[in-house]
């Protein structure tokens, strides 16, 4: 079930970036690939520092 809700949404979310332009899509795409870098990079620390 998990499978199938996962798939249904990635749908949803290809379908509304398939609608947008380019310039669009890329701008959101980078935003999103440096927020999980940063968010990323903020949890290795935290690891880090935790041993």
């Amino acid at each position: 079930m998990i499978l199938l809700t996962a798939l249904v949404a990635m749908g949803v979310l290809v379908g509304a970036a398939a609608h947008t332009s380019l310039p669009v899509f890329l701008t959101a795409a980078g935003a999103i690939a440096a927020w999980l870098l940063a968010f990323g990079a903020r949890e290795h620390l935290s690891r880090l520092r935790q041993r």
